[in-house]
């Protein structure tokens, strides 16, 4: 086998704010790839088209893989190259079912509770809006995402890569509405969040309700958003109000927020206290074990795709990194399943860094097979592991074997 070779020319990246737009180009890249190694196995899509929920109809159903009518994916080949996800192309994944569309008449008036601080009491969505305004852009990224790659197959959907979107959201910080209550209380060292979907009768509320705590340093960079995108949340991703913590995994995010605490203790609630735990294999979960908390350091191709036959020639290879908040310092892409890596460029705007950055490489590939892989290490000097971490839910796989994808050149 003949070693790619890469001639990649930069850009200077315009500068601006998180929010102002860039641009960034890709030079023409020359070199013969041989015929590479057999992909890693790959996890099956669900079986047959299913139509989107009533509360999801609007999204784009040719993007999307219906798993089920709380559990939605977008398809690796849908990702594109913008560096924003569509509100019609993001991945829906609720605990319970949405609550009912009517919370939406009036977004304004949704209610919010604020405890743990000195002076606790409920505010309203408009009340919010006079506290203070932020925006930031981050990835929302479903704690289960990839798991449909663990050979163990543990319970739950069977995400590949498209349990995750990188979205903006514009809200108050949560630090502003402590202040105007007169700040947080003193002995308190979570950030709680609490869900207001509607509970079944006749059963325990803590077996059943949304509820996270993560530690109060989170405090620094949470908002509570009733934006997404640029326009009001909708109701599969938590409208009217959401509780947005960047750098953490999408469960901490509570959707359809009814109270904020601060607490001195983490919640009760099973969700929080014995559900999302890194457990071992074959093991019944339990507190002492790691939470999920805040995402880890991943990459992922998202073209191509391989759900189709590529021209040989000058191939593209695009994709997305992301961490828990260091920056993406450094992405390099494999033809060959990981036996030799290239550095890729990153092109589009910078939107800060719970952001994840794109990615793209030119690499001259004659007809074959190639097994396409993408490598991250953020500013920390933490490296995407070749292996997941293997656990009875199928949490945090950031593998990039696993992540990797197969492509025919013809």
């Amino acid at each position: 086998m003949t070693e790619a070779t890469q001639f990649l020319r930069r850009r200077q990246l315009l500068a601006g704010s998180a929010g102002a737009l860039a641009t960034a180009g890709l030079a023409g890249l020359a070199g013969p790839a041989g015929a590479q190694t057999p992909a890693p196995a790959t996890a099956p899509a669900a079986t047959g088209p299913r139509p989107l929920p009533p509360y999801a109809a609007w999204k784009d159903a040719s993007a999307m893989i219906v798993h089920s009518s709380n559990t939605i994916e977008t398809r690796r080949a849908a990702f594109g190259t913008s560096v924003i996800t569509p509100a019609e192309q993001l991945y829906v994944r609720n605990n319970l079912p949405p609550p009912d569309a009517s919370v939406l008449a009036d977004r304004d008036a949704w209610q919010v509770a604020i405890e743990g601080v000195r002076n606790p009491r409920t505010v309203t969505v408009a009340e919010l809006k006079t506290m203070g305004i932020e925006t930031v852009a981050m990835v929302l990224q479903c704690s289960g995402n990839g798991r449909g790659y663990f050979p163990s197959k543990p319970s739950g959907t069977p995400w590949q890569v498209g349990a995750a979107g990188c979205v903006i959201w514009s809200g108050v910080p949560v630090r502003y509405v402590a202040e105007a209550l007169g700040g947080v209380s003193p002995g308190m060292f979570y950030l709680t969040g609490t869900g207001g979907e509607k509970l079944p009768a006749g059963v325990d509320p803590l077996s059943l309700l949304v509820e996270r705590s993560v530690n109060i340093a989170a405090m620094t960079d949470a908002i509570l958003a009733w934006e997404m995108n640029g326009a009001p949340i909708s109701l599969a991703h938590g409208g009217p109000l959401r509780l947005v913590v960047p750098g953490y995994n999408g469960v901490n995010n509570i959707k359809y927020v009814k109270r904020v605490a601060f607490t001195a203790a983490e919640s009760p609630a099973k969700i929080h206290n014995t559900g999302y735990r890194m457990t071992p294999p074959g093991a019944q979960s339990k507190p002492s074990e790691p939470s999920i908390q805040e995402l880890n350091v991943k990459s992922f191709v998202t073209g191509p795709a391989g759900d189709r036959t590529v021209r040989a020639g000058t191939v593209y290879v695009t994709g997305v990194a992301f961490s828990g908040g260091p920056a993406i310092r450094r992405i390099e892409v494999s033809s060959d399943g990981g036996k030799t890596w290239l550095e890729a460029a990153f092109v589009g705007p910078d939107l800060g860094r719970f952001a994840w950055r794109q990615f793209a490489i030119a690499l001259r590939m004659a007809p074959g097979s190639y097994v396409l892989a993408s490598r991250a290490i953020d500013a920390s000097g933490a490296t995407q592991p070749e292996q997941r971490i293997e656990n009875a839910h199928g949490y945090s796989n950031n593998s990039w074997l696993d992540h990797a994808v197969k492509v025919a050149v013809a």
